[in-house]
């Protein structure tokens, strides 16, 4: 396997496995591949329709070419039950191989919820309580309950490196954003919570905030096209980020040298959030 290299810069190689939520596109493919590529076996769990399998298989495949695992789970990881049977069955997995393995990264990288106002419009309906709280359960409350299950079985390695996505709207005001925005910003407070708590163990917790970057989920967004237009006039490259972008960061963040950083939001954005 060829040694990792960062922007022509050589790593060393990682080891271990990687847990990633949202595993099979935008953000979560990109790093599940380049960690792969780094050393890292992988375990995805995402949820797609059957329509959708052939982007999965690709991602799979992709890891595997590079003699890494991937055993990808296709289901809700916002349900308790579902977030079990996953869990138990990985413990049962990597307890067969008989070789004391644990999860040594774990990414967070859900994005699923509602965008609609606070308020009524002629056209759109405002958010109700259902959605507001299903928003922020899964794209933020998730990655708590993953980090416990995760500890209870023993699953959690010391110094293990964990990461979720945020993004700027957790500070910003966007159209529809707003139940989106709390969830980021609560996501940012357990990333805080859970990286006292957790450093003792050697674990960091660190919230990566990338740069407008066109993915799945900026599909979604009600004004796609000025959100792009602002990021091509802010960003000193004049591109958007791309996906390929925060998965380097995130190969470079997984290292152990990078042991004391912890509880923070690292913006991978090539400047664009902080030029005018």
């Amino acid at each position: 396997m060829p040694k990792p290299q960062l922007d022509g810069v050589d790593l060393p190689p990682l080891t271990g496995w990687a847990l990633i939520l949202g595993a099979s596109s935008g953000f979560g493919a990109a790093c599940a591949q380049a960690l792969a590529a780094a050393g890292m076996d992988i375990i995805g769990v995402h949820l797609d329709r059957r329509a959708a399998q052939a982007k999965v298989d690709r991602v799979t495949s992709a890891i595997r070419a590079l003699d890494r695992e991937a055993w990808y789970y296709n289901t809700n990881a916002a349900d308790p039950r579902r977030r079990v049977q996953v869990l138990d069955d990985v413990k049962r997995r990597l307890g067969a191989r008989g070789q004391g393995e644990t999860v040594r990264v774990l990414l967070h990288s859900i994005a699923f919820g509602t965008l609609r106002p606070y308020l009524p419009t002629p056209e759109i309906a405002p958010v109700s309580q259902k959605q507001l709280e299903m928003t922020c359960d899964v794209m933020a409350h998730s990655l708590l309950y993953w980090v416990q299950d995760l500890l209870a079985r023993g699953l959690l390695e010391r110094e293990a490196r964990i990461f979720a996505m945020t993004s700027t709207g957790a500070r910003e005001v966007w159209p529809g954003y707003g139940a989106v925005s709390a969830a980021k910003a609560a996501l940012e407070s357990h990333v805080r919570q859970l990286a006292r708590e957790l450093g003792p163990l050697g674990i960091t917790v660190n919230a990566i905030c990338a740069g407008v970057t066109d993915t799945p989920a900026l599909d979604k967004m009600p004004e796609r096209e000025a959100m792009i237009a602002a990021a091509l006039r802010k960003n000193p490259s004049r591109r958007l980020t791309r996906p390929e972008d925060v998965a380097s960061a995130l190969v470079a963040l997984a290292q152990p040298c990078t042991y004391w950083m912890n509880g923070n939001v690292i913006h991978v954005d090539g400047g664009e959030g902080h030029s005018g």
